[in-house]
């Protein structure tokens, strides 16, 4: 991610602040952003210097000129004019955290041996919530190499409860 995409993410989540719209306009740069890489061609079109920025402009508000809140839409148009649209998905991506950050929203990626039932998923969402003091998404993924146990990583912690990492301390403590 470049300086560029969060100079640009900070200035749409200001706006967005201000305006009361920080979870709207998440899901609006979201749809457009979709909409874009949907169709084929058109993340070219709108980055192609041989075409006229106001013709580029007409075709992404001809597309996208309903979108809500409407400042989504001048922020997409301001990439484009000022040849930066390729940063969209940066400055998604930059925008995404601040709004996570703001709501106090984090992802936890759970790697486990055996897949987690519904209730585990349940349980372990909640006490990391607690833990954490954040509203906790899970993400969980099966790798069975760990034997037993979770791996849990929230933003920058990691939390290794496998048996593979057990069996590993004690392997270097017999060591030693």
């Amino acid at each position: 991610m470049t300086d560029m995409s969060k100079a640009y993410a900070d200035a749409l989540f200001s706006l967005a602040l201000e305006t009361n719209t920080v979870y709207d306009t998440l899901m609006a740069l979201k749809e457009m952003r979709n909409g874009i890489y949907a169709t084929q061609g058109a993340m070219d079109l709108l980055a192609s210097p041989s075409i006229p920025k106001d013709e580029r402009c007409a075709v992404l508000e001809k597309a996208f000129g309903d979108v809500e809140p409407a400042h989504v839409m001048s922020f997409v148009g301001v990439l484009v004019q000022h040849g930066h649209i390729r940063e969209l998905d940066d400055c998604l991506q930059a925008y995404t955290e601040l709004h996570d950050e703001y709501c106090r929203l984090s992802t936890a990626y759970v790697t486990s041996a055996i897949e987690l039932t519904a209730k585990e998923k349940a349980e372990l969402t909640e006490k990391l919530s607690r833990k954490f003091q954040r509203t906790i998404h899970l993400e969980c993924a099966v790798d069975p190499s760990l034997l037993g146990g979770l791996v849990v990583r929230v933003d920058s912690k990691v939390i290794d409860g496998s048996l593979k990492h057990r069996l590993h301390e004690i392997k270097e403590v017999m060591n030693r």
